[in-house]
Parts: C-alpha cells; sequence; structure tokens
C-alpha cells in the first residue's frame, strides 16, 4: 500500500528530521467521544461514516452496485447526503470541484466497473491536488475462496487496488477489522496534509464487522525543521529586500492550503503586485488592486508578461510549473532570481531546503515588514475602466464578444467553470471577484470536467451560481449530468462554444478528425423536462438569452453559441502571434 511519507534530510542540517507529534483533531475528539461510549459496537462501515462526518463531509457523489450496496444503505441512514450521478466518471469530476470549494470530498462506487471508471477523473485531482476519497465496495472475503471468476474481476481481486494506487497519495483494504479502523485513518489524514485523493476499498462481508476493540483515532501533525525554516526565510528576505522589481505569482497550492490571507498579508505590507497562473486564477480576488491577473507566457496579456518576466525577484508561492502554466513554455523565469514554494519543494535561487512545509514558510514570509523596492503597476486590461458591453444586433457571434459580454455578467455571487481547450484559454480575460470563483482542470486538462464539476460547486456551495463554459467536443461528453442539476434544483448558465468540432486541435493540425457531429443543443431541456435552452446567432440573440437566462434561478439554461470553426480567443491568437515569431 502506498505511505504518505515526509521528506527528511535538510540542506542546513544533514541529520535532522522534520518534527512529528501526535494530536487530536477536534473532529478525531468527536469520534474519540463516541468511541469511549460505544466500546467496540462501530462497525467499520459506520465508522467510515462517522470519519467522514469529522472531516466536515456533508454530501458524498456515485452511483450504488450489488458490491456497495449494504454501505449505500449506512449511507442513507446517516446525514451524509447522497448525490446519486449518471456516469461513474462525472462523480469524480463533481467529487473534484466539491473537494476545491470545501477542502474535501468523498465518491462512492461498485467494485472495477464503477472504481476503473473513475480513474481519469481521480487521477486529474491527483495531478491538480484535490483531496477526494474514493470508496469502492468489493466482494465479500469468503466469496474470494478458490479465486472464483466473479462478475467485475479484472485480473485478481488486486488489481484495482494496485491500479489506485498509482493515482492516490494513499490507500488501503479494509479487510481485517484489526487494522481496517487505523488504515481509514491513515488514508484520510493523508488526504487533508497532501491536499490529493486517496483509495479505500470495503468488501461487502466487513461493512458491518465490529472493531475486535476500543479505537481512538490519532492525527499525526507535521512540523516544519525549525533550523530549516530559518535559514529558507532569511536567504528569501535577502533576495526580495535585494531586488528592484519584485513580484508574487500565487498558484493553486495557496487556495488548497488556505493561505490566501496570509499571501495578501505579504503582499499589502510590502506593496509587492500578484500575478497568479492559469490553474492558480482567482486564487485572490481579480478586483485586488494588487492583482495584476493571470501570468501565462506568451498566452496572457503583453503587459502581464513583461512585469513578471522582467522581475529580478519572482515569488512562485504554492505554483507548478506546469506546460500550460507557462504558457506552452513560452514563459521565461530565470532560477537564480526566483523563490519557490511548494508542498514539495522549496528554493531559493538555485538552494535547495528541505522538511520546511509550504504554510509555514507563506505564514513566516508574510510576519514582519521588510524593506521592499516600491514598483510601478502597469494598469493592465481588468484595472482600466471598461466601457459597457453595447450589442450589436445582427453582428455574429465570436469568441471575443461572447466573453466580453460574460465580463459584465460576473458578479461578487458567480463561479466561472471552465473546460479545457478555447473554453479555458479565453478565459484569462475574464475578471473573477471572489477568490476561488474560477474552477477549471488547468494543468491535467481533461475535457468533459465542466459541466459534472458546476453540480459538485452547487452541492458545495447553494450560494454560488455557475457560468459553465464548454466546447461543443466536452458537452458531449458529460452532457446529461445536467439531469443531475435538473434533479436537485441546481441553476448553471451552460454556454456551449459550438464551432463544430475540436478548435483548439484544429489550431495545432487540421484535419476531419477534429469534427464532430453538430448537435441540437438547445433541444436538450426538451429531452430532460426541464432547463431552458436558447440557439445564439448574433450578439442580439446572446443579450436576450442571458437576461432571461439571469432570470432563470429555478433550473439550469443552456445557450447554444454558434461560432464559425475558425474563431479563436485574444489568447490563442496571442500565443500563435508570438510563437510564429520564436520559431
Amino acid at each position: 500500500m502506498a505511505r504518505a511519507k515526509p521528506s527528511t534530510k535538510t540542506s542546513s542540517q544533514k541529520k535532522s528530521k522534520t518534527a512529528r507529534t501526535h494530536t487530536v483533531s477536534k473532529g478525531a475528539k468527536k469520534t474519540q467521544a463516541a468511541a469511549a461510549r460505544n466500546g467496540e459496537e462501530h462497525s467499520i462501515g459506520s465508522y467510515l461514516i462517522q470519519r467522514l462526518q469529522d472531516y466536515g463531509i456533508t454530501d458524498i457523489f456515485g452511483i450504488p452496485g450489488d458490491f456497495v450496496l449494504q454501505f449505500y444503505g449506512m449511507l442513507e441512514e446517516s446525514p451524509i447526503r447522497v448525490i446519486g450521478m449518471t456516469r461513474e466518471d462525472s462523480a469524480g469530476y463533481a467529487a473534484d470541484s466539491y473537494a476545491r470549494v470545501r477542502g474535501l470530498s468523498a465518491v462512492c462506487v461498485t467494485y472495477c466497473v464503477g472504481g476503473l471508471s473513475l480513474c481519469n477523473s481521480i487521477a486529474g485531482a491527483y495531478a491538480e491536488k484535490s483531496p477526494v476519497i474514493v470508496i469502492s465496495g468489493a466482494p465479500g472475503m469468503d466469496e474470494r475462496r478458490s479465486d472464483p471468476l466473479l462478475h467485475h474481476k479484472v485480473k485478481d481481486f488486486n488489481t484495482q487496488r494496485e491500479v489506485f494506487e498509482k493515482i492516490t497519495i494513499a490507500n488501503a483494504a479494509l479487510e481485517d477489522p484489526l487494522t481496517a479502523f487505523r488504515e481509514i485513518d491513515r488514508c484520510l489524514e493523508a488526504a487533508v496534509r497532501y491536499k490529493r485523493p486517496v483509495f479505500l476499498e470495503l468488501p461487502r462481508d466487513r461493512v458491518q464487522t465490529k472493531a475486535l476493540m476500543p479505537h481512538r483515532p490519532k492525527v499525526e501533525t507535521m512540523q516544519s525543521n525549525a533550523d530549516a525554516l530559518k535559514a529558507a526565510l532569511d536567504e528569501a528576505r535577502k533576495l526580495i529586500e535585494s531586488a528592484q522589481k519584485p513580484v508574487i505569482v500565487a498558484g493553486v497550492e495557496i487556495h488548497r492550503f488556505g493561505l490566501q490571507e496570509e499571501v495578501l498579508k505579504l503582499a499589502e505590507k510590502n506593496q509587492i503586485a500578484i500575478c497568479t497562473t492559469l490553474l492558480g486564477k482567482s486564487v485572490v480576488s481579480e478586483m485586488h488592486p494588487l492583482n495584476l491577473g493571470v501570468y501565462e507566457g506568451a498566452m496572457g496579456q503583453e503587459d502581464v508578461r513583461k512585469f513578471v518576466e522582467e522581475s529580478d525577484c519572482v515569488i512562485l508561492l504554492g505554483t507548478f510549473m506546469t506546460d500550460i502554466n507557462l504558457g506552452i513554455f513560452t514563459a521565461h523565469l530565470d532560477p537564480g532570481k526566483c523563490v519557490y514554494v511548494t508542498s514539495e519543494q522549496l528554493r531559493v535561487r538555485h538552494h535547495h531546503f528541505h522538511d520546511v512545509l509550504l504554510p509555514d514558510f507563506v505564514k513566516g514570509l508574510a510576519k514582519g515588514k521588510m524593506q521592499v523596492a516600491k514598483r510601478t503597476l502597469p494598469v493592465v486590461e481588468h484595472m482600466r475602466p471598461r466601457e459597457p458591453f453595447v450589442p450589436k444586433p445582427d453582428a455574429p457571434m465570436t469568441v471575443k464578444r461572447l466573453y466580453d459580454r460574460l465580463n459584465d455578467q460576473l458578479d461578487d455571487h458567480t463561479s466561472v467553470i471552465a473546460d479545457v481547450g478555447d473554453s479555458l484559454f479565453a478565459a484569462i480575460d475574464l475578471t473573477i471577484h471572489q477568490r476561488t470563483d474560477f474552477i477549471s482542470p488547468a494543468y491535467y486538462t481533461s475535457m468533459g470536467f465542466a459541466i459534472p464539476a458546476a453540480v459538485g460547486v452547487q452541492v458545495a456551495d447553494i450560494k454560488r451560481r455557475p457560468i459553465v463554459l464548454v466546447g461543443d467536443g466536452a458537452f458531449q461528453m458529460t452532457c446529461l449530468e445536467l439531469s443531475t442539476a435538473l434533479r436537485h434544483g441546481f441553476n448553471p448558465v451552460v454556454i456551449v462554444l459550438n464551432n463544430k468540432g475540436y478548435t483548439t486541435e484544429r489550431f495545432l493540425q487540421e484535419g476531419p478528425f477534429n469534427d464532430i457531429l453538430n448537435w441540437n443543443y438547445h433541444r436538450l431541456p426538451d429531452l430532460l423536462g426541464g432547463g431552458w435552452g436558447f440557439e445564439i446567432h448574433t450578439e442580439g440573440d446572446l443579450e436576450k438569452a442571458l437576461q432571461a437566462a439571469w432570470a432563470n434561478q429555478d433550473a439550469f439554461s443552456l445557450l447554444n453559441v454558434h461560432l464559425q470553426p475558425t474563431d479563436i480567443s485574444p489568447a490563442l491568437k496571442r500565443l500563435a502571434s508570438r510563437l510564429s515569431k520564436r520559431l
């Protein structure tokens, strides 16, 4: 089984180790009290449900199946709300987005046909550090005797767990009541600590199995090595104070670890401008006067790109240096001028430090005021006074004009959920009002994410209203999760960028393989028996449809926006222009 392992050696003291202490969280204390009252009366299934609640999970996504029906019955009797989806991979996407909003989520499916269908969405959650607890049913231990060919079985009874071992930070088969309870604790704590998915496999004849002895959970809390932390902070402060042009680039881990306030404190105290990566977009409000927007190499705005790349000290906080975050490797950052810290590594210039936790470093850097050179900020696009969008009633729709109009629609209660391709790239230029109100698989870039993710967002927070931006190809993959939205009374505004195929792939290499069948997307409400649909060819159509959709609070609205197959966003045009100059 994969076990979460802390790093061990520091650059400042080769023999020192990260201090570890055993503490009890508030949730664990509740479970300890219950365990003390009930003795060994907890079953494996009931204990797992209790621990989910202890960690603040009030909803679980999934699809039932015979190997997990007993556990589903227990869930239905618990305070946890079960959200049934139409596909297992969609359940994974919904759980992923729920975790991005609430900090932790869970998904429950049956053995192999359910679990293996989850693999792609859980792989994306792993890549983008979204902590999802995967619970799968499994054949009972007694029915595995003589290795029978049970339905859903692939190679052997360990196959599913071994697959998930590659895409989770910790996993366990809850087969033995002597170890199952502490394995649940270990995996859940790993999800919270490392912000990655974990996997629990529960045989159906172990759901009601009682503890052999009273169990009290212990939570291991990691602490930074004090000497390594001090050395790293001292060197980082020295580099920042010696710089004439510092800038902060904040990434998605600032949200995952709840460090937004510390980053703002660091920026405001020292008047250092903030940019974000595309994956970290809206990690702090883009309405903040120090937020310049998204740094995205050649895809980003030129003023932002120059401001970052001309900096003599780039403070990269919780930022993954992916190809998408770097504008398909068109970014130019000198490591010798960078402070780079994530949950996995810390580097100041070319010096590496170990056993320093991301929260400790960011909080330490935010404490006190440094003597930092003041830098004139550029007036970037979203800071300029914007003229209200005035539709040209008969003008055909373009990607740029669509997103210009959406910028006027966004407010403090709107979340933007972007699928991949130009739906995502065009969103670089949207101005998001509140923190973490932009959600997208901007690193793993898996098509079909956005529609089920909208369900997950509204399950997590019904006050958020999602605008869902999705290409027609991605929409065809998971569009029937709108039936889940309809079932629960959710009201996302879904905008289908209908260019009859895969436009981003056309941009890379044209061919008939990029064409798809043109559906009447706006007729989907007729099939589902609810929701509103609109067909949009012109700016006048868009204006009427958006006003009607925004007034429709009771169900989803679906806008089928017809675009030319060769029409691309300003972000993709910027990338094409700068790549052509480089090549």
